[in-house]
């Protein structure tokens, strides 16, 4: 299909181009993830090819593979932005979403090396006690996560004599671990046996370590699945600021 400023579509034609079914064209339009078209006077909706780029955009962000650690929000609110026809600040946060998808490329690669290191019986880098507040901050979760970890035996975090919790470098492997685990949609439960596990012996390997749906399936694969989902991802974002100024200059000429 010939995309032109001065083209019209029904939403046949959109859906047909983009790839999706009619309901999910005015599905798109009802959620505000695509600008509201005009309508004829019998009722049908008139597209443009401001619409057509915008239906595939929504289709290139929503086909990433990661929810974790708001990036799925990001996506969204960088969707409603272009949406809303603010495509310079949606290319500033399409900006800030790869750098988030980076951030957790970054833990994912700690998380294998925190692996790794306690299956060699490693001792983790000597690093300052952080509190609570400061190892969320790190870990980009929040103080409520932390303390459900706790809560559900997945660390155990000595106190100081005044009672604040204190985290080393120990600790703070561990929880990389735990981190990158839920972000791998692993259950507490699975996450606590995988732990208790490593821990027991540094002989263990990794695949016995871990117990999942998939026994046959190791710590390392989940790691590297998660890291080629974020690596997709990321190839993804790099292309929304070109999309969102090519869709700038169409709406200018609509």
């Amino acid at each position: 299909m010939t995309r032109q400023a001065g083209t019209t579509y029904r939403t046949g034609d959109i859906a047909r181009s983009g790839g999706v079914h009619p309901n999910t064209v005015r599905f798109y339009e009802e959620i505000g993830f695509i600008t509201k078209p005009e309508r004829l006077p019998n009722g049908y909706r008139v597209y443009t090819a401001l619409h057509l780029e915008q239906v595939r955009f929504v289709r290139l962000v929503l086909r990433a593979e990661v929810l974790q650690s708001g990036l799925r929000k990001q996506a969204i609110r960088v969707i409603r932005l272009c949406a809303e026809c603010r495509f310079d600040e949606a290319v500033r946060q399409a900006k800030a979403y790869v750098v988030m998808i980076e951030r957790e490329i970054d833990f994912a690669q700690h998380a294998i090396s925190s692996v790794e290191a306690i299956l060699q019986n490693q001792e983790a880098p000597g690093a300052p006690p952080r509190t609570r507040s400061e190892a969320a901050a790190s870990l980009g979760v929040t103080v409520d996560t932390l303390r459900n970890w706790e809560l559900n035996g997945l660390v155990q975090i000595r106190r100081m004599q005044n009672g604040y919790r204190v985290y080393n470098g120990s600790d703070m492997e561990r929880l990389s671990i735990i981190r990158t685990l839920r972000a791998a949609n692993y259950s507490l439960t699975a996450i606590l046996n995988l732990l208790t596990r490593l821990s027991g012996s540094g002989e263990v390997s990794v695949t016995e370590a871990l117990n999942t749906p998939d026994p046959g399936e190791s710590i390392r694969s989940v790691c590297d699945h998660l890291l080629e989902a974020l690596d997709n991802a990321k190839a993804d974002a790099l292309r929304l600021p070109a999309l969102l100024n090519r869709m700038k200059k169409i709406a200018t000429l609509q």
